[in-house]
Parts: structure tokens; sequence; C-alpha cells
């Protein structure tokens, strides 16, 4: 019974992805190439690109059906500048002069120099993507590398810089190093010392990022107030993800306490998000659903946001009757407020999963009558097959 639950969460999981776009998936970077290469230089990434053409097939399955998957998201959201190509298009005709491909999709992966490190033509699938992505990365990786001549002992400030940076890029630990550095230093209002202390501030609970705070001001001025907030927000993340390693609350509260005092404007919405995250790994529920709350206080009732709400906490407890209802309540207010029938079979799945078969019948012909005259989702299918398992 629970392997057939989990399996229609799938369905429901999979067709809210494709309906919903790139929420959860690849997040596509929407400048030109020019800009793409310039905020991979800034942020120390390869930069992905789908070649496409607008009558390909294949390239539509892969957007349709692999690029909004949430595993493909998480890693390449991550770790890459993504970049979508139309190279049939005469705004991308340097691109594709530059770059030219014999066929579609072709799926590429360039430096901010221009250097392709990894190149695929044809298209894939999750687990194909996946790992031409991490072959990619692992060539773009300087950190072994610069690993070697740090033990071999070279310690030149300079080349200790890099190293802590390509330490960062490829989500390693760079603390060691970084403390090792400073422990070195007396007077930390260098213009180096202070570029080394932004760079090192990889985590929030890290005396580096004590002195980052410090000498916030004096940094500021040698960057830019955007910065100096992104770097706090991606150390406290950071500490939110050794929090959820460790399973240890009270980093978790060192976390939201940084960002409270550091960077209030997001403080709110950061400490729900990591409450949800941290409540979800440790499969507490009733934290979960108290910090699920918090968050769809601040969503109100917007359809599309609340649907969104749902689908994630079926994913995290779907088998836990208190969220499940929950669930229902909100999808339910969903699919009256937005009309929409996947919102309808959202709802459908969760009344079948609390053993509700009159409810979730009642859910699914409802969305089937919400369906227009145009059906491009093959929402029909999906409601026969499911009131056919009811």
């Amino acid at each position: 019974m629970k392997k057939k639950l989990i399996a229609h969460f799938a369905i429901v999981a999979a067709l809210f992805l494709a309906v919903s776009g790139q929420a959860q998936g690849i997040e596509f970077f929407h400048g030109t190439w020019a800009e793409a290469q310039a905020k991979a230089q800034a942020e120390g990434k390869l930069i992905f690109v789908d070649a496409f053409a607008e009558w390909c097939g294949p390239c539509k399955r892969m957007a349709a059906q692999v690029f909004p998957d949430p595993k493909a998201g998480e890693y390449f959201n991550a770790n890459f500048i993504c970049l979508k190509i139309d190279m049939e298009k005469e705004a991308n005709a340097d691109f594709a002069t530059k770059f030219p491909v014999s066929a579609y999709p072709t799926l590429m992966f360039i430096d901010e120099k221009g250097t392709i490190a990894a190149k695929q033509v044809g298209a894939l699938d999750v687990k194909g993507l996946l790992d031409l992505g991490k072959k990619a990365y692992a060539k773009a990786d300087k950190s072994v590398e610069l690993q070697k001549r740090y033990e071999a002992g070279e310690r030149d400030p300079e080349f200790l810089y890099s190293y802590v940076a390509a330490l960062n890029r490829s989500g390693k630990p760079s603390l060691k190093v970084v403390n090792d550095y400073l422990n070195t230093q007396k007077d930390f209002t260098t213009p180096f010392n202070l570029g080394f202390i932004l760079e090192g501030a990889a985590e929030a609970d890290s005396r580096v990022f004590e002195l980052f705070m410090q000498h916030r001001a004096a940094i500021t001025k040698m960057s830019n107030e955007k910065a100096i907030n992104d770097k706090i927000e991606k150390a406290c993340q950071a500490t939110v993800r050794k929090a959820i390693e460790f399973k240890d609350p009270k980093l978790l509260d060192e976390a939201k306490a940084k960002m409270k005092a550091h960077y209030p404007e997001k403080a709110a919405e950061f400490a729900r998000d990591a409450d949800v995250k941290f409540a979800a790994a440790t499969q507490d529920s009733k934290g979960y659903l108290k910090a699920m709350k918090t968050r769809q206080k601040q969503i109100g009732n917007n359809a599309a946001r609340l649907h969104d709400l749902c689908i994630e906490m079926m994913r995290a407890f779907p088998m836990d009757v208190k969220v499940l209802k929950q669930a229902a309540k909100w999808a339910e207010t969903a699919a009256k407020n937005g009309g929409m029938p996947e919102y309808y079979l959202t709802l459908a799945e969760l009344q079948k999963a609390l053993g509700d078969k009159t409810k979730a019948r009642k859910a699914a012909e409802d969305g089937k009558k919400a369906i227009g005259e145009k059906d491009p989702m093959n929402m029909g299918q999906k409601f026969d097959y499911f009131l056919n398992g009811l």
C-alpha cells in the first residue's frame, strides 16, 4: 500500500513540475551570452548551454521531462549558470558562429573564456544529464590540483586565496586553510586580508564570519552591499546544511540568528525556509507542519503557491495523516481559487491517500470539468487513469 501511495504521489509530482515550469527544476538565466559569461566569471562557474531549435522534438521532451526534474534543478542550479539558446534565431547568430552544432539538442558546458569543458549531441534522460554535468564539473574543479601544491608546502598568500576560492566553488570545506592563514596575520585591515576574509567566510558558524562582520564596513567599500548580503545568506545557508547533516538544532538557530542580526530584510523568509528544510530532513512532522503553517500565512490563498506547498508536503511526509489533512485543505483552496485541472488532481490524490474515495472521485470529476477545449497536458487521460484506480 505504501509503495502504491508513493507511486501515485510521484505521478502528481511529475505532473506538477511539467505544468508549473522550472520552479523546482533547472532555472535558466534570461540574459545574453555576454551577461552569462560575466555572471560565470563572477561566480566561478561553468555555463551550461542547451543549444536547441524550436522544431526539435527531443529538445521539447528534455524541456518538458528532464529540465523540470528536481534532482536536475538541485545540482545544476548550484553548480552552473544555465542558458537556453535557440540556435536558429538571428539574435544568437554570433554564438552559433563561435559554437557551431550539427544536431539538436547539443548540450555544452563552457567556461567564461569560451572553452568547452564538455559537450553532448542528442537528448539525455535525468541520470544522463546529471552524469554529464558531474563530468564537466570535475574538469573545471581546480581544487584537486591546488590541493597537491598546498600539501607540498606552498603558502604564498595569493595561492592560498586561489585555493580557498576553488574549494568554495567546488563545495568543499575551506575553513582549515582559511584559519591557518589568518592565524599568521596580525593586521586584518589590509586590502588583501579583507578580500581574503570575504572569500573565506563560507559558513556562518565560524571565526572568519565573525571577522567578516567586524570589518563589514571596510569590506563593503571594496565590494558592494548586494555582494555582502549575498555572502551572508550563502554562509547562513551553509550552516543550515551543516545543521541538517548533523541533526543539530543549535546550528539551525545560529544560522537564523546570524541572518536576523546581519541581513534582517530576508531573515523572516530565511527562517521559514530553514525550519521547513530541517524538519523535513529530520522527519519532524510536528515541526514541519508548524513551519509550513508559518509559510502559508505569508503566501495567503494564492492558488499556484498553495499548490506548490501541497506537492512539497506530499513528498516530505507521504504517510503522515496530519500533514496530509492540512495539505488537503490547502489543495481544496487552491483548486477553488485557481480552477486548474492539475490542482484538482492533487486534491484527488490527497483525498485518496486519506482514505476518502468519495471525495477523491468528486475532486477528479470536478477536475475533468475544468479541462478546456485543448488538453496539451493530456489531463483527461490522467483523470481517467486515476478514476480507474479508485
